[in-house]
């Protein structure tokens, strides 16, 4: 009998640094730095909260979002199975809500896609505990507005930074399925960015901003060998509105690409837990949209106590004005070659077999 080799990710891949303990083997894993552009951040002068712009773009984005590989967003609590009723002794737990529909935190859904746009885009590095003084030549850690209100990055400016409430507002996801499966992670290893690790270049400088792959399908453990926790399955919907105001064309379009609606770069997202071994991917559909985007919509909008449908977007009108959108996002401000790079690990379907052998 011939033994079958274990399948590999095709392309190939960085690696974290060695264990400590020489009995843990540590192959290829899925991930790769995205680079930063070399001109730095860029620091502009953000909208004000006090006003509508009457030339941003202001309304809510109708999200539908697929689960394509297992998916769990840990509340960090661990129960006893039969507390959810799941047949294990103990099991980490997703946020339920009272009708147990899973429920994926507003925040968590933020965070993922704040990191795509600060990737391809002039940001600033906002989250990191690398030392500042290995960040590279034109990039601080996160902005603050009280040290200078004319010196905030492209994504700072419409999510938030220091002491500066964002423009976007995201709500809580919620599945339009009931109930949820079990299954199980198997330990998963802390980052290890030594000196001399692929999170440094050859200058001794942080090498990028750090993505997972997607997989075909997320790899378990089983019972023995995992760690139980709650999730969403494969084909699982959730749906949910995002609210924006005082915005750009350009900032809107690149918001879009991050959604995976740029039919050259079609990416996914990568949420919760489990990244490492396929879990995680999501794609988005745009389903509806409604956009004020000059004084008359305004007034007519905040006028009527009377709600209407005249700046609701749907089918052919709402593809129409996306595309509009990241046409302006690609002339003005996403950085191309870091959404190329971006888009080689993100860009979904894929065909990429999990790491099977990487614990």
């Amino acid at each position: 009998m011939t033994n079958t080799p274990k399948p590999k990710l095709r392309k190939p891949l960085s690696s974290h640094a060695p264990s400590n303990d020489d009995s843990v083997v540590h192959t290829e894993k899925p991930y790769k730095f995205v680079s930063f552009p070399p001109e730095g951040s860029r620091l502009e002068r953000p909208a004000g909260h006090d006003k509508f712009d009457k030339n941003g773009l202001h309304g809510t984005l109708f999200l539908s979002l697929k689960v394509e590989t297992s998916l769990h967003v840990s509340t960090g609590v661990v129960v006893p199975g039969n507390d959810i009723a799941a047949r294990v002794s103990l099991i980490k737990t997703m946020v339920q809500g009272i009708d147990k529909h899973l429920v994926i935190q507003g925040s968590s859904l933020k965070g993922c896609i704040r990191s795509v746009y600060e990737a391809i885009s002039r940001s600033c590095i906002c989250k990191t505990k690398a030392d500042f003084r290995k960040l590279p030549e034109g990039y601080g850690t996160e902005c603050d507005i009280k040290k200078n209100r004319n010196q905030v990055c492209d994504a700072c400016r419409i999510f938030g930074a220091l002491n500066l409430q964002g423009f976007l507002e995201f709500n809580d996801v919620k599945c339009e399925n009931i109930g949820f499966n079990t299954g199980f992670m198997p330990s998963l290893y802390r980052p290890r960015p030594e000196p001399g690790s692929a999170y440094f270049d050859a200058r001794g400088k942080v090498a990028g901003r750090k993505f997972y792959y997607h997989t075909i399908c997320a790899i378990e453990k089983g019972q023995n060998q995992g760690i139980a926790i709650q999730q969403a399955a494969r084909e699982y919907t959730f749906t949910t509105q995002l609210q924006f105001k005082n915005i750009k064309p350009e900032e809107l379009g690149t918001l879009f690409v991050v959604l995976g609606q740029d039919s050259n770069y079609p990416i996914a997202l990568k949420v919760g837990g489990g990244k490492p071994i396929g879990m995680g991917t999501m794609t988005v559909e745009v389903s509806q949209a409604r956009i004020l985007q000059n004084f008359q919509d305004l007034r007519s909008h905040y006028s009527t106590y009377t709600p209407d449908n005249n700046h609701l977007l749907t089918g052919e009108a709402l593809q129409t004005f996306i595309a509009t959108q990241i046409k302006t996002a690609h002339s003005r401000f996403i950085q191309l070659p870091q959404l190329q790079q971006l888009a080689e690990v993100l860009r979904y379907p894929t065909d990429l077999e999990p790491p099977k052998d990487m614990y």
